[in-house]
């Protein structure tokens, strides 16, 4: 029903943003990545939505990106993920660096959303995985160009996954080596050389 929404931006609150269009000022809920990415009140605003219906709530949730908008879309049909945990998952970890989460098996950053356990994050991947699969090798994993700004942990690890490929490993090889690597603080020949002496023992 509804494809965007473009207006005014009035108010602003922890997970909602009211936004004003022809004298009417529609409440849209929106994860926390999107808070730290809009315009200032008074500034016009353009946000991708999903209507959502139910017998007792009527509730819209809105993405700066038409990309993010589709990744939420695919959450609400994985069982157990409803638009409450879809939400705060994309709060938790921007869509780019969940389409990585999924393609490694990297239940740990899955489950830090809130409400999200060990085993919905590992249903999430196994009915995830082949649907963000096209769109995530090659444009996503490589090049990090759908349309989000990827993390820099995400462009660290990117980089490293090319680093490694350049050396004659498969992607999924690499993947699974970088993945091993507690990033935090590391630059990149850091996380190369740690990531080589993962799969040694691959």
């Amino acid at each position: 029903m509804l494809s965007y929404i473009k207006g005014e931006l009035a108010e602003v609150f922890e997970d909602t943003i009211v936004v004003e269009n022809n004298g009417m000022g529609i409440n849209v809920k929106v994860p926390a990545t999107v808070l730290s990415n809009i315009p200032s009140i008074g500034e016009d605003i353009k946000v991708y939505t999903y209507l959502y219906v139910r017998e007792d709530a009527i509730n819209v949730y809105g993405f700066l990106t038409r990309d993010d908008l589709n990744v939420f879309k695919l959450l609400l049909n994985v069982n157990g993920v409803g638009p409450k945990a879809a939400l705060g998952i994309l709060s938790t970890i921007s869509a780019n660096d969940l389409r990585y989460a999924v393609l490694s098996d990297d239940v740990n950053a899955i489950k830090k959303a809130p409400g999200i356990g060990a085993k919905t994050a590992q249903r999430l991947i196994i009915e995830l995985k082949d649907k963000l699969k096209l769109e995530s090798e090659e444009a996503l994993i490589l090049n990090a160009n759908v349309g989000t700004k990827p993390s820099d942990d995400l462009i660290l690890k990117n980089d490293a996954i090319e680093a490694l490929v350049s050396l004659g490993y498969s992607q999924r090889e690499a993947m699974d080596a970088v993945k091993k690597v507690d990033i935090s603080g590391k630059n990149l020949d850091d996380i190369i050389k740690e990531s080589l002496k993962n799969l040694a023992f691959l």
